[in-house]
C-alpha cells in the first residue's frame, strides 16, 4: 500500500498523508479483540492482586486538590462553589468525586468516558456523569483527527450521542493511530497469574500440611485375616469417633495398627524470593515507591527520595491529561453564564516535602542573588 494515498479516503477539513482508511484501527475489537472481555481481565486482576488495587487508590489519592484561577475575585468563588457543589453521579458531589472515578477508569482500563449533564433548559450544568465503557463504544467516521461517541444499543447497534459536546473523553497513552487508551496494567495479567498460582498453592500447602491427616493403617496376622473387614470397620469407626470429639480422645485398639502424619515429611517451598520478584514487577509498572505500599525492602533515605521524585513525576503527567477535561468543564460553565475570561488550573503540591524543597529553592536563589550584588557593588 503505497504510503501517500488518498483514494477512497473520507473528504475531511484536513488532509494527512500518512494517514490510510484501511489501516486505520477505529474500532477496539480490531485493536485488542473482545473489549469486554479485555475490560473484565483487567477488573478482575485489580480485584484479585490487592497490590494494584492499593497502588491504584494511592494514586487517586495522592493527585491532590486545584484551584481555577481568573482575572475576578469574584469569579473565582463563583467556580470554586461550583465545582465543591456540583452533584456527581447519584449520592456524591463535588468535582473531586467525579475526577477520582474518572482517573481510576482511565488507569484501569485506559480510557474514560464522562458526561457533563445540563438541566432540561440547558441553561446551567445539572451534574458531572461517569459513563461505563460497556454502555459506550468510541470510532471513527473517517478522520483520524476526530472520535465519534456511541451508545451501545440493546440490540449491539451504536447510536451517536445527541450533544458530542457535552461528552468528556480522554484517553492514556494511545497507540499510533489508536483512538483508545493503554491501561497501566497491560503487562500484568501474566504476573498477577503466577502470583495467585503461588498464593493459591501456599495456601494448599498448609491445608494439606498445617491441618494435618493421618493415615491408620492395620496389618492383620494369619489368626486375624477371616475377620479383618469387621475389625477395620471397628477401628475407622473409633477413629472417627476420635476424630470428631471436640475434647481430647484417647485412641485404644489391639492388633498390628500404625498412624503416620500425611505430607509429615514434606517441607512447603519457600516463596519470599519468586513473590518478591513478581511484586518488584508489578510496584516498577505502577510507578509506586514500596514503602507506599507497606513493603520494607532495603532502602536508603537517598533511593527513598528518589522514589518519590519519581512518583511526583508520575501524578504530574496525570494531572496533564484530566486538565483538558476540567477546562472544558469549566468552559462551559462559563459560557452558560454569559462570562468570557481566560483562566489557569492550579494544582496544589503534591504533599508537604515539596513545599520544603521549594522554600529552600527559594531561599538559595535569595542568598546567590544577594551575593551576585554585592560582588558588583565591589
Amino acid at each position: 500500500m503505497a504510503l501517500f494515498n488518498f483514494l477512497g479516503r473520507k473528504k475531511t477539513d484536513t488532509d494527512i498523508q500518512t494517514f490510510s482508511a484501511d489501516g486505520f484501527n477505529s474500532d477496539i475489537s480490531v485493536m485488542y479483540g473482545d473489549p469486554v472481555c479485555e475490560r473484565n481481565l483487567y477488573k478482575t486482576l485489580k480485584n484479585t492482586v490487592p497490590v494494584i488495587d492499593a497502588a491504584i487508590y494511592k494514586i487517586i489519592r495522592l493527585m491532590g486538590d486545584f484551584n481555577i484561577k481568573t482575572d475576578s475575585d469574584e469569579l473565582d468563588r463563583d467556580i470554586k462553589k461550583f465545582l465543591q457543589n456540583v452533584r456527581v453521579n447519584a449520592c456524591e458531589t463535588g468535582i473531586n468525586s467525579f475526577l477520582s472515578c474518572y482517573l481510576e477508569q482511565m488507569l484501569v482500563y485506559g480510557t474514560a468516558v464522562g458526561e457533563i449533564v445540563l438541566d432540561r433548559k440547558h441553561k446551567h450544568i445539572s451534574a458531572l456523569y461517569n459513563a461505563s465503557l460497556d454502555d459506550v463504544q468510541i470510532v471513527s467516521d473517517g478522520n483520524p483527527l476526530d472520535i465519534k461517541i456511541c451508545t451501545v444499543n440493546s440490540d449491539s447497534s451504536l447510536s451517536p450521542v445527541k450533544y458530542p459536546s457535552l461528552v468528556l473523553c480522554s484517553a492514556i497513552m494511545p497507540e499510533p493511530a489508536h483512538i483508545y487508551g493503554t491501561s497501566v496494567l497491560k503487562g500484568l495479567p501474566f504476573i498477577g497469574e503466577v502470583l495467585m498460582k503461588i498464593f493459591n498453592a501456599v495456601g494448599t500447602n498448609w491445608d494439606r500440611v498445617g491441618n494435618i491427616r493421618f493415615a491408620v493403617s492395620y496389618k492383620p496376622n494369619d489368626n486375624e485375616r477371616s475377620f479383618s473387614k469387621e475389625r477395620a470397620k471397628i477401628i475407622a469407626d473409633e477413629w472417627s469417633k476420635a476424630m470428631k470429639s471436640s475434647a481430647p480422645k484417647d485412641f485404644i485398639t489391639v492388633g498390628d495398627v500404625s498412624i503416620k502424619v500425611i505430607g509429615a515429611d514434606n517441607q512447603i517451598p519457600d516463596s519470599n524470593i519468586p513473590v518478591r520478584q513478581l511484586l518488584e514487577q508489578i510496584v516498577a509498572k505502577l510507578s509506586i515507591p514500596p514503602f507506599l505500599l507497606g513493603f520494607s525492602w532495603s532502602s536508603t533515605e537517598r533511593m527513598s527520595a528518589q522514589q518519590a521524585d519519581i512518583l511526583t513525576s508520575e501524578l504530574e503527567y496525570y494531572r496533564r491529561i484530566l486538565d483538558s477535561t476540567i477546562r472544558k468543564i469549566c468552559d462551559m460553565y462559563f459560557r452558560l453564564n454569559g462570562i468570557k475570561t481566560n483562566f489557569e488550573i492550579i494544582w496544589d503540591n503534591i504533599n508537604l516535602q515539596d513545599e520544603v524543597e521549594l522554600a529552600r529553592a527559594r531561599l538559595l536563589n535569595a542568598q546567590a542573588q544577594k551575593l551576585e550584588n554585592t560582588l558588583r557593588k565591589d
